[in-house]
Formats: structure tokens, sequence, C-alpha cells
């Protein structure tokens, strides 16, 4: 859901594949602040529906604002998009298509009190849904050294994980770490100097991979996916959009599992220069589809 001043990232690539008809029901998994939900709705006018979900409260409130003129044709749900199939069932039989935007979007990193990006100084807490009851702190200042470091190597696929765990385990016994200054203090103090000099921001994976387990990102998105699958009507699309490994490996993997759905990109789709220059946080971006052949 990375965008760049809240541009929706691969827009038109999205809807080629979307392909969104007039009069359609189309689901937006994450709406953010509802750029690729408005351009849904430009496209299915005048009485196209789209539903939006987002665990994000202030999400929420963004988009019903900037959607206001469609009135009800813009649905917004506060929900994980786990939760897919309750949803659906209580807005619409079967819909005609279903877009996912995964990972964490420009208006979370860019508000810096809540504790997503490692260049601003608060609380440790990257909850994308703030009633959640895990921050990113309980998991800092409560997990054992090896389990911390395992979820830094397997989600921030960072190679200086076990020392970064351990160099955290000795901090905190001093005093617990509490906002995202301290943590990048120990992160630099824990990887050579030679290392840090090449590959971004030294917190960049650690931070990736905090967020990833306090939020149970990648734990949802094969079942969103399958669910998706049983409530699209033949003919319709599912179109996924990561922005990182992690998440394209399982949105591909789920994709080619899908006896039932055609896969439509035989590669993932990248923006293009222009929009990389226009918004270097899309740069990462990747986007896969599926067309429904019959019902799941």
């Amino acid at each position: 859901m990375m965008t760049g001043g809240h541009v929706p990232v691969l827009l038109e690539e999205s809807m080629a594949f979307l392909n969104p008809q007039p009069g359609g029901i189309y689901i937006d998994c994450t709406v953010g602040t509802g750029g690729h939900t408005q351009e849904i709705l430009d496209r299915t006018g005048p009485d196209g529906v789209v539903i939006g979900i987002d665990r994000d409260p202030r999400a929420i409130e963004m988009a019903t604002e900037r959607l206001a003129a469609f009135g009800s044709r813009f649905r917004p749900v506060r929900a994980n998009f786990v939760r897919l199939a309750e949803v659906v069932k209580e807005s619409a039989a079967m819909v005609d298509g279903v877009l996912f935007d995964l990972g964490a979007s420009s208006m979370q990193f860019d508000d810096a009190g809540r504790g997503f990006s490692y260049n601003e100084d608060a609380p440790l807490d990257m909850r994308m849904d703030p009633d959640a009851p895990v921050t990113a702190y309980d998991l800092v200042n409560g997990m054992g050294e090896r389990e911390l470091a395992r979820i830094i190597w397997e989600y921030g696929e960072d190679r200086w994980a076990s020392r970064i765990s351990r160099f955290i385990v000795e901090k905190r016994r001093l005093k617990p770490i509490g906002t995202t200054a301290e943590l990048v203090e120990v992160i630099k103090a824990a990887i050579p100097a030679s290392a840090r000099r090449r590959g971004g921001h030294p917190a960049r994976r650690t931070f990736q991979a905090l967020r990833i387990a306090t939020n149970g990102e990648l734990d949802v998105i094969e079942p969103a996916l399958r669910s998706a699958a049983t409530m699209t009507r033949p003919g319709g699309r599912i179109c996924a959009i990561s922005f990182h490994s992690l998440e394209d490996r399982i949105v591909k993997r789920t994709f080619l599992s899908m006896s039932e759905a055609r896969l439509l990109t035989k590669k993932p789709v990248a923006p293009g220069r222009r929009e990389v220059e226009h918004n270097p946080r899309s740069r990462s971006a990747r986007l896969r589809a599926v067309e429904v052949l019959s019902e799941f």
C-alpha cells in the first residue's frame, strides 16, 4: 500500500487487469486514502459499487471524506481483510473483482507518532489497527532472543538478525527500549560500520520485520486471496500489489495453486520509469492478477 503523497501505485496497470465495468461490484481490500477506489468508482458509474476495507480507522475516515461525492456507491468497512467473506456476506452475494494493495501506506509512515518510521522519533507502536493488543514495543521488549532473531531474519531478511537481537536483549536488560530512535541506535550499534555504509538505512529491515510481525501481515494474505476467489463471479478478476519479496512469494504461490482461475500475469508487473521518478516509493511494487473461470 506504499504510496508517495497518497498517490495510488500502479494505477493504470491495476485498472487494466481488474477491468472494472459499469454497474459492477468491487472490493478494495486496503482502501488507504481511496486512490484506487476513486478510480474504480469513476469507471463503474453511474451505479457501480466499491466496498472499501481497511483496519486503520484513520484510513477509513480519509477515504470516506475523499469519496463523499459518490454517496452510497462507496461502502467503507473497518476490518482486517482476512474477514473478507464476512464483510461481503453483509453487502453482496458475489462481486466482480477484488483488489489487494498490501503492506503499510505512506499515510501510516508519514504519521510520525505511530512509530512506523525509523526516520522519526516516536513510541514503538507500528499497529495498523490502533485497537490491536500487541505493539512493536511488546515484541522488542518481551520476545526471547532466538524468536526475535527469527522474526528479523524471516521478515526482514537481515543477515545481522542474530546480532541485532542479541544487542536488543542486552540493551533492554538495562531499561526497556521505548522509542523508535532508541531502537535505531541499538541496531546501528549491532551492525558493523562497514556494513552500515551500504544497502540503505541500517534499521530498514528490522523495522519492516517488526511491522509485519506486529500486524500479522503475511499470515492473512493467502486465506484472504482464497476467500476472494470464492466470492468473485466467473470472469471477474483478483489483483494483488505487493511491496516486498515475502508478500509477492505468497501471492504468486497462491495464484498458481488456484485451479479455477487463469493467471493473467506470467511475471509480476512493475512500475514504469516515469512512475518511479514521480513516486520513488513505488519502486518495489509488483502486481499479479488472475481471472476467475468458474465458481470455487
